[in-house]
Formats: structure tokens, C-alpha cells, sequence
């Protein structure tokens, strides 16, 4: 029997869990039915076409993170600013349902004024990994399509930057000139690890070496392999400069896709940080079943 729902809303994703009280997970399902593609009027059907079997007669709590929580999602959960722990179920918001055995709540996302920043969604990665690591103080970084870097001390956010560095690389290898160059999905570790060096030392020269890659393809032949690595270190390698003050000296976790925390691992441990690697649907769950402890706190 599901005695609640932990979902993952994102952009292009819809992600659920079915748990029991004690927060072992019963079965796992997803679709693409991301915020993308629904309309507001959309999201209670989306939610019962994926998971509506797995609802009993009663009234099952059904406890969201993501994109669903946005302006533009089911109903709009204020941003929390920090300093401020992830926010957990104290914070969420309610939202009225025409299925009877529904119960949503949407925890909210987190917000910096200046310089301005917000988060929807990676906070209850953070809430995750901090329930796991409750002593951990560092730095906290999550690769992504919008990668964020989260300082993190006394189990508190206290600031966060967020990088467009994985669009940038969508957007240069899919619709820019260089999308000739970067073909396929092959990988060299050696040219990677030059190109996040050469970013890191002259990041004001990014644009010219990104037009060298199409150069270097047209003239010397390079080959597909190393054009994407070269693209993705130098983007990196540009971030990480950036990031400088948040991971100098820090112990750094990641949380996010394999692939992606490894080329992060790599830049950054060619630097000497010790880097924690940790699984970003394991987080993500791990920070719903927070918040449903605060739920049953709350009822009990």
C-alpha cells in the first residue's frame, strides 16, 4: 500500500515515487510530462495519468519539489532567501485538488538579492544531502543545464551562484557554427583537462577559443572527440574561475548525472579538492523524505 507520493517536477520530466510511512520506496515511475508541456489545468490529470493506480481510497499526501512550484507550474511556491536552511514542509504550499484523495503540497524554491540569483528544485537536493551528511560544511555544487554552486555552513544555504554553463554548451554544439565540429557523443580526457586549464587561466579569452575550435576542425582536421571535450573544458574551465571563491580551499560535493559530475570531478580535482561524488536521484528523494518527516511531526 502507498502511503504517499514523493515527485520530482521538473521542465521536461515528471518523476514519482511511491513510499510507505517509514521511507522505503514501492515502486518508481516517470514520463516526460514536464512543466513544458502542461498548462496549469494540467498538472492534477499528468499527476493521476502516471500515478493514479497507486492511490488508495483515503487521502494520500503527495509531497512535490521543482518546477511545478514556478509562476509558470501548478500553483506558485514563494522563494525562501537566504541564509536559510533548504525549506521543508513548514514552507510549502497547499494545493486544492478535484480528486478527493489527493493531499499536495509544493515545497518552495530559494532566492539571493543581490547579486540576484534563485533555485527551484536543486534545494531539496541540498536538504538531502544534508540529512545524510548533517555535519557537513563546504560547498555544494549541482552540474546541471543552469549549474549551482552553494555554500553551505551550519546546515544552512548561505549564498549561492548559479552558471549557465550547460545551455551554453546545448546551445554552442546544437545551434552555433561549432555544431559542425562537436558530432556525436565521443569524449578525449587529455584534451578535456587542457581546455578546463587554458579556461581557468585566460577566461577572457573564451570567445576566441571557442571560434578556434571551428578553426582548428577546418585547418588541422581535429577530430569530433576532442572538438566536444575541448568545448565543455573550456566552458568549465571559464566557470570555475568564476566560481573560484566558493571552491578554493573547500570540500566540495556534487550532485547531478554521472557524466557531468565526473568532467566536474576531473576539473576540479586537477586543482587538489577533495570531491564527495553523490547520486542526484538519491538526493532528490532523500530531501522529500525530510520534509515528510516534518509532515508526520506536524500531524502527529
Amino acid at each position: 500500500m502507498t502511503d504517499w507520493l514523493a515527485v520530482d517536477w521538473g521542465t521536461s520530466h515528471l518523476r514519482v515515487w511511491a513510499m510507505s510511512h517509514t521511507g522505503t520506496v514501492q515502486e518508481r515511475r516517470s514520463n516526460n510530462a514536464g512543466m513544458a508541456t502542461l498548462d496549469q489545468d494540467g498538472y492534477e490529470p499528468a499527476l493521476l495519468d502516471l500515478a493514479g493506480d497507486l492511490l488508495g481510497t483515503g487521502i494520500t499526501p503527495v509531497l512535490i519539489c521543482g518546477m511545478a512550484g514556478s509562476r509558470q507550474g501548478w500553483a506558485e511556491a514563494k522563494y525562501v532567501t537566504v541564509p536559510c536552511s533548504p525549506p521543508g514542509i513548514d514552507r510549502a504550499t497547499h494545493v486544492a485538488t478535484d480528486d478527493p484523495r489527493l493531499s499536495v503540497q509544493i515545497l518552495p524554491g530559494i532566492k539571493q538579492t543581490s547579486p540576484a540569483d534563485v533555485m527551484r528544485g536543486e534545494e531539496t537536493q541540498v536538504a538531502g544531502f544534508l540529512a545524510l551528511n548533517p555535519k557537513f560544511d563546504g560547498v555544494i555544487c549541482l552540474p546541471g543545464t543552469h549549474t549551482k554552486w552553494a555554500h553551505i555552513s551550519a546546515g544552512e544555504i548561505v549564498s549561492f551562484r548559479t552558471f549557465m554553463t550547460g545551455e551554453l554548451f546545448a546551445l554552442l554544439s546544437q545551434q552555433s557554427v561549432l555544431r559542425h565540429n562537436v558530432t556525436g557523443q565521443g569524449w578525449d580526457a587529455g584534451v578535456f583537462a587542457d581546455a578546463v586549464s587554458n579556461g581557468m587561466s585566460n577566461p577572457a579569452e573564451l570567445a576566441a577559443r571557442l571560434f578556434s575550435i571551428r578553426a582548428e576542425g577546418l585547418l588541422n582536421d581535429l577530430h569530433a572527440d576532442q572538438a566536444r571535450a575541448r568545448l565543455s573544458g573550456l566552458l568549465i574551465g571559464s566557470e570555475l574561475a568564476a566560481a573560484r571563491p566558493y571552491w578554493l580551499g573547500q570540500h566540495v560535493a556534487l550532485i547531478g548525472d554521472d557524466a557531468l559530475c565526473k568532467a566536474y570531478g576531473d576539473a576540479l580535482g586537477a586543482q587538489g579538492l577533495p570531491v564527495e561524488r553523490t547520486d542526484a536521484d538519491r538526493m532528490t528523494l532523500e530531501g522529500l523524505k525530510a520534509a515528510y518527516l516534518g509532515l508526520k511531526e506536524n500531524t502527529a
